[in-house]
């Protein structure tokens, strides 16, 4: 899909607030706004270091870091060491699949307690409705590329208003 995502997001009320749907962790917030740079900086062959990203995006450096090694132990990026050193996407961002990413970033996404010593009807029914949920996620990911995320990003820039002085 260019330049949309496949669906819009929905909200759904809770207590008179809204709240998105598809909530990723910090984590992968960070990790896929690290990719954005560096799928921007891989059409001229740069290398962006840790702490570029970190600073330009307000995000923790040592935090950023084991994101950043996550992925590229993963094959997503390669880096160099030394002062001239840094990432770069080893795949081209249309190779990089959105749901292959979130994967790497928040590995297993089972839930906090055990359902089975809950056997009753309600709660079957809200692991039913669980299960459905992360489908249609899952679905909506494996679909995105790094190329969609970044036409994503794109429109959200062209969209912002321009003030002169």
């Amino acid at each position: 899909m260019e330049g949309q995502f496949p669906i819009e997001k929905p909200f759904y009320p809770v207590r008179g607030m809204h709240r998105q749907a598809m909530v990723f962790s910090a984590k992968t917030d960070y990790g896929l706004i690290a990719l954005m740079d560096l799928a921007e900086a891989s059409g001229s062959g740069q290398r962006l270091q840790t702490h570029e990203i970190a600073s330009r995006h307000a995000i923790p450096e040592r935090y950023l870091e084991q994101m950043l090694t996550s992925l590229r132990k993963a094959g997503y990026l390669k880096s160099l060491r030394g002062p001239r050193g840094g990432f770069q996407l080893r795949l081209p961002p249309e190779e990089i699949r959105i749901s292959e990413v979130v994967a790497c970033l928040e590995g297993d996404r089972r839930p906090d307690h055990e359902r089975g010593a809950r056997d009753t009807p309600e709660f079957q029914a809200v692991s039913a409705l669980d299960q459905r949920a992360d489908g249609a996620r899952a679905a909506v990911l494996a679909q995105l590329t790094l190329r969609d995320l970044l036409q994503e990003r794109d429109a959200y820039r062209q969209a912002q208003p321009m003030f002169f002085i």
